[in-house]
Formats: C-alpha cells, sequence, structure tokens
C-alpha cells in the first residue's frame, strides 16, 4: 500500500491561483508558477492543479502556463479541467502533466475508459464533486441525484486509478473533511481515495488518515491562506509532522 500523502490543490482562474468558498467567489491569491517555486523549497511530494472555469466555459486547457507550471515544478502534479479528448490527454502529457483529472466528461463512460486503455489507469484520476450527499454537476449547475455509493462503484469500473472526493459544502469552510462521508466511499472501493474539502489544519489531516482508509488528503485553504485575518502564505507541514501522521 502507498504511504498517505498530503497534497495542495491549487484553483487555476484566468492565469492566475484562486481559492472558493463552497465552489463560489473566488478569491486571488497569486501567480501559479511563483506558488510552485514556493512549494519546490518546501519539498512537496505531489501538486493539483485544477482549473475552475475551463469545462463552465468549454475551454480548452491552458496549456501555455501547464507548461510553464510544468518547467517549474520539482514534483509531480496532476491537472484536470476542460478534459474530454484523448488528443488533450496526450498533449498534457507530453507537456510534463502526471496526472489527468477528469470530472465533468466522467458521463462519457466511452471516453474515460479509452483513455484508461491508452495511457494506463495510473495516469487517469476521476473527480468528483459532493455537495451532502448528491453528485454535483457544477458545469450544468445542477445536482445528479443518484445513490452515492453506486455511482462511485461504477467509477471504479471504468478502470481509473484514482478517485477524489470533494465536498462541495465545506470547501474553504475550515470545517474539517467529511470522514463519514469519505470513510463510506473509501470502503465501498479497492481504489485509493483522496478526500478533499474542509481541511484548518494538520489534526484534520490526521483524523482523516486514521479514521477513514482514504489513502491522501488533499487540500487548499490550509496551503494558502495563514491565520485569522487569512493572510496569503504559500505553506506546507514540517517533516517532523509529516512524519508524525505516518506519511513521510
Amino acid at each position: 500500500m502507498l504511504k498517505a500523502r498530503v497534497i495542495p490543490v491549487l484553483l487555476l482562474h484566468d492565469n492566475g491561483l484562486v481559492k472558493t468558498r463552497r465552489f463560489t467567489d473566488p478569491v486571488y491569491v497569486g501567480d501559479p508558477v511563483n506558488a510552485v517555486k514556493i512549494f519546490n523549497l518546501k519539498e512537496v511530494d505531489e501538486l493539483i492543479f485544477l482549473d475552475i472555469n475551463a469545462s463552465k466555459l468549454n475551454k480548452e486547457p491552458d496549456y501555455e502556463l501547464i507548461s510553464d507550471i510544468a518547467k517549474e515544478a520539482f514534483m509531480p502534479f496532476g491537472y484536470g479541467g476542460g478534459i474530454n479528448k484523448i488528443s488533450q490527454i496526450r498533449k498534457l502529457l507530453r507537456i510534463g502533466v502526471e496526472k489527468i483529472i477528469i470530472n465533468t466528461a466522467l458521463s462519457d463512460e466511452h471516453f474515460v475508459r479509452e483513455a484508461v486503455a491508452t495511457f494506463g489507469s495510473s495516469t487517469i484520476v476521476a473527480s468528483i464533486d459532493i455537495d451532502q450527499e448528491s453528485i454535483y454537476v457544477h458545469t450544468k449547475k445542477k445536482k445528479q441525484h443518484c445513490k452515492l455509493l453506486e455511482y462511485v462503484r461504477k467509477i471504479e469500473e471504468l478502470g481509473v486509478g484514482e478517485i477524489m472526493v470533494n465536498s462541495v459544502e465545506r470547501d474553504g469552510m475550515y470545517v474539517g473533511y467529511n470522514i463519514p462521508l469519505l470513510l463510506q466511499i473509501a470502503s465501498a472501493v479497492n481504489l485509493p481515495v483522496i478526500g478533499c474539502g474542509g481541511a484548518r489544519n494538520i489534526d484534520d489531516v490526521k483524523e482523516l488518515i486514521t479514521h477513514t482508509e482514504c489513502q491522501a488528503a488533499a487540500a487548499g485553504s490550509m496551503f494558502v491562506f495563514y491565520g485569522k485575518f487569512k493572510a496569503v502564505l504559500i505553506t506546507y507541514p514540517e517533516e517532523s509532522e509529516l512524519l508524525n501522521l505516518g506519511v513521510s
């Protein structure tokens, strides 16, 4: 089994980095390339970049920006946003992206299966957004009501290598991960699960890793904001803190 991972999730919006609250009201927090340089210094193992507008606006991934990120990144990183074609995945991998994160296009089962067959399951990550216990299709501004565990098992059958679970109602709210829900999901599939949404601090990360079968804890706000006034500051746990979690 892989060691547990602690992954910063960085949101791209109009060539900049932003942070949202409950998937709304994006606040600018800096330049993505500069952020990568800082995370390099902090020896982060992995990053995730999500373009929050690409699928909504039916736009291609910003290959130039992603290439700039790849040139600076010392660590592997995943990218999601606007991906619905095999040719896009091939181009992103050539640029230097290691993992391809698919969200909206999960509804196209043929595309997902073809992506897995072409590039391997370890390359393809399924990302699902959950509002309470409903799948949230944010590009269509509506919820897809279905049985959650049946849905994640169906995603697993497509052959993806990981599932990333984003909590819509906890995003940017500093209320901790949805442990009961993530426990159910991680126990229902035989894939690594990345939990995301609501993390306040390293204690929340430890709770997720300790009390669920999730193999990774992802977060945004705790890595870009600092203090009660939420000053913008790129940060990451010290090696000693990660050792105490048993993830390093």
